[in-house]
Formats: structure tokens, C-alpha cells, sequence
């Protein structure tokens, strides 16, 4: 037989814990979205904070600063969107064509592939129709609100951000509160310093991108431009995608600009790889290429593009955590140091001098 004895405290707390789990499968979306929620409001609260030192009361600055972010991004999207719409009919159209030019081109290296018979055969009306284009439009409506969602809690995170915080400051005992404020700080710089990071790199990205589209002749370069600096967010898998679909459109022009844009793509790669992002993020992320990897894995893995999109900024704040976790242990278990040396007495040496 066995016999199993366990107190009331212990039952109760696994019943929370199941509660916990629980409450967790059901609301895991809302808590998504409030993650997410919270990172745009660390990295948005130093600019609402400089805008009520100046005298903008605090909803008029939550309330200005997002519609500007999103004035920006739907302008943005109003010249990506029509563009890659021309560029996908453009493929359809003529892929055929393209698909032989390539063929042409990769024989000149030894390389005999039948492209042109498989483009044929590509059934268009199976991938941009029927349950494609619905999965597709369900796919877009969420993201629209997702988007809705996200900005709306951001708001109103900014607009209650005193009271949030005298919230948190109450459920801290006594004399605990720089200890917190440090914790607090150091979260705020992880999480808005990787946004801001993000918003340079992707600024930098798409102002290559522009000059190399610009200076080798491909149709459309800003919209080229831009979408490089919207995928330059994703980890790992944006800078495929922001070398890929530049280099295809100027594959449609010739193979020559093609070869030129991919040469320049992959040297931009390295260069923001090992010198830009370094020098941008600094410390403020620090993690290695083999924990980024993983994270991205991971989070693509449990969320899909979201939590490719998180897995950064939530393992930055997981190292937070556990240096915190660690710096206290390391107070507790470090005795004091000696004040002085090891076999003096105890007594004060400004005391002994002065009594000479």
C-alpha cells in the first residue's frame, strides 16, 4: 500500500497551481497580448515622460505619441502593400519567362535544372483562392485586431502608469523600494533599449536597401526599402526575407542586378551582424548567437511569428531576472569583508593618531 499524508497548506497551494494552469490555457491570447502591451510601454514611457515635463497633460501625450506610431506605419503600408501586390502579379504573369531566363543562367555554370515545365504547372488558382484566401483573410482580420488590442492596452498602460506604479510599490515591504526602483529601471532598459535598438537597425537596413535598389535600377525601391525594415524586426528569419525578395525582384530585370543586389544584401548582413547591432544594443541585451537561436526557435516553435517576434526581449528579461535572483544570493551568502588588516585590533586608527 501506499500511503500519501499531506497538509492542508500543500493542497492548497496545488490547487492554485492547477488553477494557475488553468486560468493560463484559457487566457493565454489576453496574456499575450498584455506582454506585448507592456513591452511598447517601456519603450514608449521615457517619451510620454518628457512630454508631461513639458507641460502636455499625460492622456493628450499617450494619445499623440500612438497616433503618430501608427500614422507612420499606415503610411508606411499604404506604399508596401500596392507595391508587392504589382510585384506578385508581375510573378504570376511572367513566371514562365523568369523561370527560363534562369535556367539560361545557371547552364552557364554547369547547372541543367527544368524550371520553366514546373512554373507551368504551378496552379495559381489553388494558392491565391477557395480556402487560401480564406485562411489568408481570417489571418489578416486577426492580425487587425491583434494590432487594435495591443494599442489600446499600450494606452491605457501609459495613461495609468502613477498609479500602476504606486500599485506595485504597495505589495513592497519597508525600505525595499530603491531595491525595486533598480529591478524596475534595469527591466525598462533591457526592454525599451531592445525596441529602440530595433527602430535604428531596421532604419539603417531600409536606407541601403534604397540606395543599392535605387542605384542598380529595380522597380519600386521604396516599398523594397521599407518592407527590409519592417522584417529586419523578425530575428534570424528577416534578413533571409529581406535579401530574398529584393534579389527575385531584380532577377525580373536581369540576372546581373540580381547577383549585385544579393551580393550587397549578404554583405549588409555582416555588416550589421558584427558591427552595427553590437555597437547599437551594447549590453543592453547580451546574450550570445547560440541563445538568440534557441530563443527564435523556441518562440516560433510555441507562438508562431509572435513569439519569434518576443523571444528576444523576453529572454533579455529572463536574464535580468536571474542576475537579480543571483546578486541577492551573493549578498547573503558573502560574509563582510575585514575593515582592516587581518591581525589589528579593533580599534579606530584616526583615534590612535590623534591620541599621538
Amino acid at each position: 500500500m501506499l500511503k500519501i499524508e499531506m497538509s492542508y497548506r500543500a493542497i492548497l497551494i496545488i490547487a492554485l497551481l492547477a488553477l494557475a494552469v488553468w486560468l493560463w490555457l484559457k487566457l493565454w491570447t489576453i496574456i499575450l497580448l498584455l506582454a506585448v502591451a507592456f513591452i511598447f510601454m517601456a519603450a514608449l514611457l521615457p517619451y510620454v515622460e518628457w512630454l508631461v515635463q513639458r507641460r502636455v497633460p499625460r492622456t493628450a501625450s499617450v494619445l499623440l505619441l500612438l497616433f503618430a506610431i501608427l500614422a507612420v506605419i499606415a503610411g508606411l503600408s499604404a506604399l508596401v502593400v500596392p507595391a508587392m501586390i504589382d510585384e506578385f502579379t508581375d510573378l504570376r504573369d511572367n513566371l514562365p519567362e523568369y523561370a527560363r531566363d534562369l535556367e539560361v543562367f545557371l547552364d552557364n555554370f554547369g547547372i541543367e535544372v527544368e524550371l520553366e515545365e514546373r512554373a507551368r504547372n504551378v496552379d495559381w488558382d489553388e494558392i491565391i483562392s477557395g480556402q487560401a484566401a480564406v485562411d489568408y483573410g481570417q489571418r489578416i482580420a486577426f492580425t487587425v485586431l491583434a494590432i487594435f488590442s495591443v494599442t489600446v492596452l499600450t494606452a491605457y498602460l501609459l495613461v495609468d502608469s502613477p498609479r500602476l506604479s504606486r500599485l506595485i510599490y504597495q505589495f513592497v515591504p519597508p525600505g525595499r523600494e530603491p531595491e525595486l526602483e533598480r529591478f524596475l529601471q534595469a527591466l525598462s532598459r533591457v526592454v525599451g533599449g531592445y525596441i529602440r535598438g530595433q527602430l535604428l537597425t531596421s532604419l539603417s537596413i531600409a536606407i541601403f536597401t534604397l540606395v543599392v535598389l535605387l542605384a542598380v535600377g529595380v522597380p519600386n525601391p521604396v516599398a523594397f526599402a521599407v518592407l527590409a525594415g519592417f522584417v529586419d524586426i523578425i530575428p534570424i528569419i528577416g534578413a533571409v526575407i529581406a535579401t530574398i525578395l529584393p534579389t527575385v525582384a531584380a532577377f525580373q530585370e536581369s540576372p546581373t542586378q540580381a547577383i549585385i543586389v544579393l551580393a550587397c544584401m549578404i554583405l549588409y548582413q555582416q555588416f550589421e551582424d558584427r558591427f552595427l547591432v553590437p555597437r547599437v544594443y551594447g549590453q543592453t541585451l547580451n546574450l550570445s548567437q547560440m541563445v538568440v537561436l534557441i530563443a527564435v526557435l523556441a518562440g516560433g516553435q510555441l507562438l508562431g511569428i509572435t513569439g519569434v517576434l518576443l523571444a528576444l526581449p523576453a529572454v533579455a528579461t529572463g536574464r535580468v531576472v536571474i542576475e537579480y535572483i543571483l546578486e541577492k544570493r551573493q549578498e547573503l551568502v558573502t560574509p563582510p569583508g575585514p575593515t582592516g588588516e587581518p591581525l589589528a585590533p579593533d580599534t579606530d586608527t584616526k583615534e590612535e593618531e590623534s591620541g599621538k
